[in-house]
């Protein structure tokens, strides 16, 4: 079952919220599709949209973003989706990223 080297663990950041649930589902869609072009490319897509997207209101929001970002620390590479300076959240995980020195990807993939 193993593999003969590691496969690389990629965060994927874009846009999460958005004025109505409609919005949000699709932006979840939007970043597990660009997961799926990662995985595809050779990389293991960690998606936290994919992952919290029915915890709304459970807990804080503070508890989310700040999992999010152990998540992101512990990835090999960021890949932006193509609308992703529209997000605050995934402003703040590129420059993470960018602190973290890991490698920053920007997508144009959209579906």
């Amino acid at each position: 079952m193993g593999t003969s080297k590691p496969i690389p663990l990629i965060y994927i950041a874009g846009p999460f919220r958005g004025p109505t649930p409609l919005d949000v589902r699709r932006n979840v869609e939007a970043a597990r599709d660009l997961g799926l072009h990662v995985a595809h490319l050779g990389g293991y897509p960690m998606i936290p949209h994919t992952m919290t997207a029915d915890f709304d209101k459970q807990l804080t929001d503070q508890f989310w973003l700040d999992g999010t970002m152990e998540m992101l620390r512990r990835c090999d590479a960021i890949v932006l989706s193509a609308n992703w300076r529209r997000s605050i959240g995934a402003t703040a995980e590129r420059e993470q990223a960018r602190i973290n020195e890991l490698p920053i990807f920007e997508s144009d993939f959209d579906g």
